[in-house]
């Protein structure tokens, strides 16, 4: 699909020659031994050899036949375990990782590939999660999604084939499936190495998986950490009917699909293009891939991470996920980054290795280590500055009604709590984007209204997801509209728009667990690329007006007749400072962003009907007490922003680097 966008100190650890005989005491003993120990362990230590661990290969029966060859499909899981446990007669936890890119287009920064041994099995797993975790007592299990690598079936994006993929080797490790030691043969392979007690890890269509099979409530699942990842396909395509590629899931699935699919499953291209009509419209394929709507089965806890200028796998996914998943009571946490399509491990790579590890062992080891008492979100609000929040959204935050006011110039407007008469005009410029607006926000142009505070003299922080209410008259019978909220005054942030989408990859290398020859656990160095900017895009959102009635299904509009439409922005967390101002834009076709309508219409806005609701720490009071006082003269117009420039349009995929 379509770029949209502006769209790793050595450190080496122990392996089990070099442990001392304490540590072997304490973690090969067995289990009845534990619950004589004076004090629980915390923390697990790095005591198993990752040089002798098993790696190996079985072939999971999925249950279905997903290329109508008549047989059930069989994906590949290749494991890697560390060797001393199951001679001592205990048992692993899995960390796994199902993917659709192990052989296509890689894993992380380095894009790295599965690499195997004459007899076929892996040598090189990407990632550093093997090198660094099965020396302290996990399994790590790489799933190649049906379709893909070495599995039977077909790529269906996000759909049964691709979470059932997941879903069944989750079930074999608990002993309610099927597996073989061969893609074609009919010796089976039992999983009594492990517990069955599963975490599911990882960035974009990974995550992504993580996310689907949690919404299963498979029985053994027991935490998913979610990096940048869609919680409902339909919007990673669209957003309310406008939509964000030119290209749809057929285009995702033939990129990612083994030679061996391409072969078998033109069925299945060809349901993915008819029941994904560019029109926008929800169709059952999109029923079945929105794993939000099926949230109150999650049993797994939920550590989610997600760049909030991510405009690959945007913000729209992490709000509804996330809230879905508080109204049901999951256990959650949280990293929001200033970052893009970016993984942690290259934005803040010691802390992140930290948590992880912590993370697992309190979820798969059950070590009381205090995890589960901190902070639920750690927030980015400078480049490598971050701060804690107890809960996420913050508690005392409320929704804040604002509304739009009409200025003294046409499309140059103000932003407060009065309701306001009046309306505002400007044509679709699908040449512009929000950038182009922004820069221009306080001149008067014909491509957008735009409506600002006065100079805040107290911080206001937003925190949560926004929603704009506009009513339009369009006049033609097509209209897309974006709305955009914008932190106006100079800053430095995470350059999102440039090549690293805000950090830059060095030449040296850190480690992370243990290197063999064919899997080095040392990975380039990254630090944040930073730019000084005169504002920063702080959320957005799009629809296509003919929504209006129903977001599933778009309509033709009559020229002249106002239509009332809410947009859904994507959720984040920012600090808008006192010296600086608060922007709400209206526009068309945000360039790059989203595809522009079959016209160019102008929309006169009503702003008596018009509004954004915006999550505020303290509410209307934080509002009304920033700007009490606040300067009402529009500034001089500033110079456009030469840090992050205009999008770049090329393909890419969700895993986006």
């Amino acid at each position: 699909m379509s770029i949209r966008t502006r769209f790793m100190i050595w450190r080496p650890l122990a392996t089990a020659a070099a442990a001392t005989a304490a540590l072997l005491a304490t973690f090969l003993v067995p289990a009845t031994a534990h619950a004589q120990e004076r004090t629980a362990p915390r923390e697990s230590q790095p005591v198993y050899s990752y040089g002798n661990a098993v790696r190996e290969a079985v072939w999971v029966d999925t249950r279905l036949d997903g290329d109508g060859d008549g047989k059930t499909d069989r994906v590949a899981v290749d494991i890697v375990r560390p060797r001393e446990p199951a001679q001592q007669g205990r048992k692993v936890p899995v960390i796994m990782d199902a993917s659709p890119y192990y052989s296509c287009c890689g894993r992380g920064n380095e894009s790295q590939l599965k690499t195997y041994d004459a007899q076929g099995d892996v040598v090189q797993m990407p990632l550093f999660y093997d090198n660094y975790f099965v020396p302290r007592g996990y399994a790590f299990v790489g799933v190649d999604l049906a379709g893909t690598n070495r599995s039977d079936g077909c790529v269906d994006v996000g759909g049964r084939s691709d979470i059932q993929s997941a879903k069944a080797v989750v079930d074999w490790l608990n002993g309610r499936a099927t597996a073989y030691t061969s893609r074609t043969g009919t010796a089976k392979a039992k999983a009594g190495w492990t517990n069955g007690r599963t975490g599911m890890i990882g960035k974009s269509w990974d995550g992504t998986i993580a996310n689907g099979v949690a919404a299963t409530g498979v029985e053994g699942l027991k935490t998913i950490v979610p990096i940048s990842a869609i919680s409902t396909w339909y919007d990673y395509y669209f957003s309310q009917g406008a939509p964000l590629y030119d290209s749809g899931p057929d285009w995702l699935s033939d990129y990612v699909d083994s030679p061996d699919a391409r072969a078998r499953c033109a069925a299945v291209q060809q349901k993915l293009v008819d029941q994904a009509p560019r029109t926008g419209d929800r169709t059952p394929l999109w029923t079945e891939r929105d794993y939000v709507k099926d949230a109150r089965k999650v049993k797994a806890s939920v550590f989610a991470i997600h760049g909030m200028q991510d405009l690959n796998v945007r913000l729209q996914h992490l709000g509804p996920w996330w809230d879905a998943l508080a109204k049901n009571g999951v256990e959650r946490k949280i990293w929001l980054s200033q970052t893009g399509h970016v993984d942690p491990f290259d934005f803040r790579r010691a802390h992140w290795v930290d948590t992880l590890h912590r993370w697992f062992d309190h979820e798969l080891l059950g070590y009381d280590n205090g995890i589960d008492r901190e902070p639920m979100a750690d927030i980015e609000r400078h480049p490598d500055q971050w701060v804690t929040s107890k809960t996420w959204p913050p508690r005392g935050t409320a929704t804040t009604t604002l509304r739009p006011s009409k200025g003294s110039q046409p499309g140059v407007g103000t932003l407060g709590l009065t309701k306001a008469k009046g309306t505002e005009t400007f044509t679709d410029d699908p040449a512009l984007s929000e950038t182009d607006w922004a820069a221009r926000i306080d001149t008067s142009t014909p491509d957008k209204a735009g409506f600002t505070t006065g100079t805040l003299t107290k911080g206001l922080r937003l925190s949560g997801s926004s929603k704009v209410t506009v009513t339009a008259s369009p006049t033609t019978t097509t209209a897309h509209l974006s709305a955009v909220l914008v932190d106006l005054g100079p800053d430095t942030i995470r350059d999102y728009a440039a090549a690293g989408e805000g950090i830059a990859t060095l030449t040296d290398r850190t480690c992370w667990g243990v290197s063999t020859s064919g899997d080095s656990a040392c990975f380039k160095r990254t630090q944040a690329k930073t730019t000084a900017v005169d504002y920063t895009v702080v959320s957005r959102g799009w629809a296509d007006l003919g929504n209006y009635a129903d977001p599933g299904k778009g309509v033709p509009l009559t020229p002249g007749k106002a239509y009332t439409i809410t947009l859904d922005l994507g959720a984040t967390d920012h600090v808008v400072p006192a010296g600086h101002r608060l922007a709400l834009i209206v526009a068309g076709t945000d360039k790059d962003l989203i595809d522009p309508p079959s016209t160019k219409p102008t929309l006169t806005i009503d702003l008596s009907r018009t509004s954004a609701r915006v999550p505020l720490v303290g509410g209307t009071a934080a509002f009304a007490h920033a700007t009490k006082g606040a300067e009402t003269a529009v500034p001089e117009a500033t110079a456009a922003l030469d840090g992050v420039r205009a999008p770049r349009t090329a393909h890419r995929v969700p895993e986006g680097g």
